[in-house]
Formats: structure tokens, C-alpha cells, sequence
């Protein structure tokens, strides 16, 4: 079966490898690489779409070999593993306690909050931020920010949502 798989890797050395060695174990033959150097993703990863030709059947050990491998596995063959967006938060985020609010993002087991930017312009007055959640899917991810939705208003901080959903 021809397969497309988009992979995330650290910018350093010995990440491709990590990432071919499971295909080559599992009788996979490589067709193509991209490497997508200008194209940045929110992890700070680049992303790199590989080709290959391997056995159906194989196809989810695969998966869970690059992920045991710490490869992140953003598609095979257009299905999306991991969804990610931006939402910008304003009012009194750090006195609400942030590390709280993403405590309860990251606890659910299927998002986590992977970026966060904070601008306070006064020690007093309110403040911006742009929080980043990846989910294992759409769904999840609608999921985590309808609970990051309700946490910002028990904290009563104003959610603009999403300022982004696709990062490919």
C-alpha cells in the first residue's frame, strides 16, 4: 500500500533517522522525503512528508513504533492524529492563576496547552495572551476549548477563538 505520512521532527541531528529505522524494520520501502525547513510549526518541529510503500496491516505498528520513538505523527494519508489551535485570552490572566488553567487542559489526557505568549503592559491591568492547544483530534480539540471557554469565564477572562486552526 502507497502511504503518505507527515512526521514532526526536532531541528538536530538524528531525528530522520529515528523516523526511518521503524519503516525499514517493518519492510516499508521509502519513495520520497520532503523536508519542509520553512515551515515551522507551532512546536517549533519541522515538518517532513514521507512516501512509502508498506503492508496495511502494518500501517498502525508503524505509527506506534514513531511514537514510541518520540516522532509526533501529524497525518497518514490525510487522516489528522493531532489538531492544533490559537486562541487569544484577555483580562487578568496571571493573577487567575495560568498555571491552573492549563493544569486542567493538560490533565485531560487527550489536549495540551504546547505554547503560550503573555503580554502584561501593567503590573495591575489586564493582560494578553496567545495559548496554543494541540488535540489528538478535532473533535478533542473542539472539546479542550470549550473547557478552556468555561475556565476563562469562571475566571472571567474574554477567549477570542480560534485565531488559527491549521498549521500545515
Amino acid at each position: 500500500m502507497m502511504l503518505t505520512l507527515i512526521v514532526e521532527l526536532k531541528d538536530k541531528p538524528g531525528q530522520l533517522i529515528k523516523t526511518l529505522e521503524p519503516i525499514s524494520k517493518l519492510g516499508g520501502n521509502v519513495i520520497g522525503i520532503v523536508h519542509k525547513r520553512e515551515k515551522i510549526t507551532p512546536l517549533k518541529k519541522i515538518p517532513v512528508e514521507i512516501s512509502l510503500e508498506i503492508e496495511e496491516s502494518k500501517i498502525q505498528r508503524l505509527i506506534d513504533a514513531l511514537k514510541e520513538n518520540g516522532i509526533t505523527v501529524r497525518e497518514y494519508n490525510q487522516v489528522r492524529l493531532v489538531t492544533t489551535s490559537s486562541l487569544l485570552l484577555i483580562g487578568h490572566i496571571v493573577h487567575t492563576d495560568i498555571s491552573d488553567t492549563i493544569n486542567r487542559i493538560d490533565s485531560t489526557g487527550f489536549a495540551e496547552v504546547v505554547d503560550l505568549h503573555i503580554n502584561m503592559p501593567q503590573l495591575n491591568g489586564p493582560s494578553t495572551a496567545l495559548i496554543t492547544i494541540s488535540a489528538t483530534g478535532k473533535e478533542k480539540l473542539k472539546e479542550a476549548i470549550e473547557l478552556l471557554i468555561n475556565i476563562c469565564k469562571e475566571k472571567g477572562i474574554l477567549v477570542v477563538e480560534p485565531i488559527n486552526e491549521e498549521f500545515l
